[in-house]
């Protein structure tokens, strides 16, 4: 059986993704690992609000919001097992990475769910709005918090651990993040090819016939805004440990923003789009970054371009339309 074009072209995308970092770890050049990490990372925030936006339609312009709570998770645990000091509510404060993960997906989740009910009354600029707002309230809610950094951020003075790696090292750090990245894309995919993925694409086209056939549109979107959540968080917790810094700039819309460029730029909706789009916004604000500070104007330029000729993204654009059924 033939391999269509866009899974060519997507397996091209993991390849080159997966090259630069060993050849810069062969080259003696940790920083282009990073670059890659941070295009997984991204990747998988993107893949996050992807299944929210790209199956459900749902325009989430707060999931900055779940992508800096993650980040918050992983801080806190790491300063409080830095200081020895035991977490609110008497909870243990731990260096692992997979108990840091669980807490980050599980209050994502939990901040979705009332988050979501509110917002998935509303539909349209009502919506975006709405999760606008409860991002920024969280947002404000960052800037004034001093026992955590407050409008400075948050240091991380240790590395968190994951059993068998040494995630200090940059090469060990990136293939975690590619693996979670794989998985992300694993769980999107499953999403899309079940028949609770058929409902949720079904709620964005017909939500009226969805409900005529006894399946309501409301519960569906609010799962889905809820694993989306969660998926965003989880990228949020690893861009923290990336970084080893936190600050409320991750909770901010601009992020929002950003994830949402990231999703139309390689395809609202396609397996692959995120990594696509993550791709090309960090090459492009590494070449340009150095440059000028203007970088973004250019972005724009393609974007506007995306969006009036390639209404696929660029995998639309290079591969053609999708495929369904």
């Amino acid at each position: 059986m033939a391999l269509s074009r866009e899974t060519l072209i997507s397996a091209l995308l993991v390849a080159l993704l997966v090259a630069i970092p060993l050849l810069a770890t062969a080259a003696g050049e940790p920083f282009y690992v990073t670059l890659a990490t941070r295009i997984a990372i991204l990747a998988l925030a993107a893949v996050g609000l992807n299944i929210a936006l790209g199956l459900g339609g749902l325009v989430s312009f707060g999931h900055a919001a779940f992508f800096g709570l993650g980040g918050y998770v992983a801080g806190i645990f790491a300063t409080h097992a830095f200081n020895a000091e035991p977490l609110p509510f008497g909870f243990t404060a731990t260096t692992a990475m997979p108990v840091i993960w669980l807490g980050a997906m599980a209050l994502c989740g939990l901040a979705a769910l009332p988050i979501g009910a509110i917002s998935l009354r509303t539909s349209g600029v009502y919506f975006i709005m709405i999760t606008l707002a409860f991002a920024q309230m969280i947002y404000y809610f960052a800037v004034s918090w001093p026992s955590y950094g407050g409008e400075d951020g948050l240091s991380i003075y240790v590395r968190n651990s994951f059993p068998g790696l040494n995630t200090a090292q940059p090469l060990p750090y990136f293939l975690l993040c590619l693996g979670v990245l794989v998985a992300g894309l694993v769980l999107f995919q499953l999403i899309k090819g079940s028949r609770f993925g058929a409902a949720l694409e079904a709620s964005r086209q017909n939500p009226t016939r969805l409900a005529a056939v006894g399946i309501t549109p409301f519960g569906i979107r609010l799962v889905a805004f809820a694993v989306s959540a969660m998926v965003t968080g989880l990228a949020g917790a690893l861009f923290a440990d990336l970084n080893r810094f936190v600050s409320p700039s991750m909770l901010s819309w601009h992020m929002s923003g950003e994830l949402i460029v990231l999703i139309i730029l390689g395809g609202k909706g396609r397996l692959f789009g995120p990594v696509a789009g993550a791709m090309v916004y960090v090459l492009f604000e590494y070449a340009l970054g150095g440059v000028t500070e203007r970088w973004q104007f250019f972005l724009g330029l393609i974007l506007l371009g995306v969006v009036l000729f390639a209404r696929g993204g660029l995998l639309g654009l290079l591969a053609g339309k999708a495929r369904h059924g």
